[in-house]
């Protein structure tokens, strides 16, 4: 079964078209990060206009590097949640006219799902039940997969998630957007124990995450050395914030996978490309002899070859829109509505 998938969920237009939820056949992305970078972060409306300009283009050349045309194509699927209103829209009403268009079935795919679906692309023999570390700019969770459409959440951030606890920090150094991917690069010339910064606890959920009071503890102090005229070593600010980060994300899904006795493990999102993240838990699974799953670095991005192996097993357990379908800008990954 071939699935021609869009996504337009934050600053990336894309399309691909994906074979049976495992086998990508072509994946095209149009960045809009150049641009972004110039703000120091994405600027929802713009990101709106690029998607409208890109997003034909872009379709047009996933299915010309597929050697597919549109009568080859068995179901389309969309990244309809969470994301951008305005930037998912696009996305959303280019499906829905192309589906009624062709007469082909529509299927609306949550965007946390596809990032853990990229998976089933990197790693072929991977099937549920898993315990999934899903983190990202927006979203830090703890997810039992329990099978490829049933999913709970286990813990999730208070806060500010991860990824954005990162960005926010590397912002605060100067670093261009997006930061947390320069920060990594740096943090690798540091050392990592240079200063002592908080692993927030939340006391009632175990294995909820907290980045708020540690992203404000680094920023302090980057901001009480730069009254008293004190030069901090960059590298080691960056080792130091990246190894707390990490070591409140480890320490929570290591717990949750003990006590729930689980002994798979699996990590997607736009974080799961930090190098730390991925060694640390890859050590850790070694230790306990789990099995540890993590998707190739150029699938942890926004992409619309994860929408398209999520969108196949959606499809295959009965889930269909049609033109009624909307875009939402939050929801929940356990009981997605459309």
């Amino acid at each position: 079964m071939k699935i021609l998938a869009i996504e337009s969920s934050c600053d990336e237009t894309a399309a691909a078209v994906v074979e049976d939820g495992r086998t990508v056949l072509s994946s095209v992305i149009a960045s809009q990060v150049e641009e972004h970078r110039l703000y120091g972060g994405v600027v929802p409306e713009i990101a709106s206009r690029r998607h409208a300009e890109a997003i034909v283009p872009v379709v047009s050349r996933a299915l010309e590097e597929a050697k597919l045309g549109l009568s080859d194509i068995d179901a389309l699927a969309v990244t309809y949640a969470p994301g951008l209103i305005g930037a998912l829209l696009v996305g959303v009403n280019f499906a829905k006219g192309l589906a009624l268009s062709t007469g082909l079935p529509l299927v609306p795919v949550h965007h946390l799902r596809s990032h853990i679906a990229s998976n089933y692309i990197s790693n072929k023999e991977l099937k549920p039940p898993f315990l999934c570390l899903v983190v990202s700019g927006g979203h830090s969770h703890i997810v039992m997969v329990e099978d490829y459409t049933r999913m709970k959440i286990i813990g999730r951030t208070r806060d500010d998630a991860a990824g954005e606890a990162f960005d926010k920090a590397a912002r605060t150094m100067g670093m261009p957007y997006p930061g947390g991917i320069e920060l990594d690069k740096v943090a690798e010339g540091g050392d990592p124990r240079a200063f002592k910064l908080p692993r927030p606890i939340v006391h009632d959920a175990p294995y909820d995450f907290s980045f708020s009071g540690l992203k404000t503890a680094v920023i302090n102090l980057l901001h009480n050395s730069a009254q008293k005229g004190e030069t901090l070593d960059r590298a080691d600010v960056c080792a130091s914030f990246r190894y707390a980060v990490v070591d409140c994300l480890c320490t929570n899904f290591i717990k949750a996978a003990e006590e729930l006795n689980v002994g798979r493990l699996v990590i997607a999102g736009g974080v799961s490309a930090n190098s730390l993240l991925r060694k640390t838990l890859a050590e850790e699974c070694k230790k306990r002899g789990w099995e540890f799953y993590m998707p190739e670095k150029s699938l942890c991005g926004d992409n619309a070859a994860m929408v398209g192996a999520q969108g196949y097993y959606e499809f295959i357990s009965g889930v269909k829109a049609d033109s009624n379908l909307n875009a939402y800008a939050t929801m929940s990954i356990e009981e997605p509505i459309f």
